[in-house]
């Protein structure tokens, strides 16, 4: 779980780290091609981060299963393809920490793209 963790903590750095690189560059450069091409990268992120965290989510409910006692769960599996239609991407990519970070990065980037497109 901590790996899957580190991911995300990686993937948010990243994530911040070009996009604000590619946003500095459009605004010297006045291009609104490459100010929605860093709100593409930031939704790209949000969307590996989204997959990470349902991959956690995933492997939690197969560690929950594991040590239940008399689970017929073999304890060294490490397939959690059977909970996947109990978890969705979806709710994992839209979930509140999630949403509130790459949300707020998102509303940030159009309102540069707007500016940029409109001054």
């Amino acid at each position: 779980m901590s790996r899957l963790g580190n991911n995300s903590f990686l993937v948010k750095g990243w994530a911040l780290t070009l996009t604000a690189g590619l946003l500095a560059f459009a605004a010297s450069s006045a291009s609104g091609s490459i100010a929605a091409t860093a709100l593409a990268v930031l939704v790209a992120f949000w969307f590996l981060d989204g997959y990470f965290l349902y991959q956690e989510r995933l492997f939690r409910m197969l560690y929950d299963d594991v040590r239940r006692p008399g689970s017929t769960v073999d304890p060294f599996s490490m397939d959690p393809r059977p909970y996947a239609g109990q978890v969705a991407l979806r709710q994992s990519v839209l979930s509140p920490t999630l949403l509130l970070f790459y949300g707020g990065l998102c509303v940030a980037h159009v309102v540069f793209l707007t500016a940029v497109l409109i001054g």
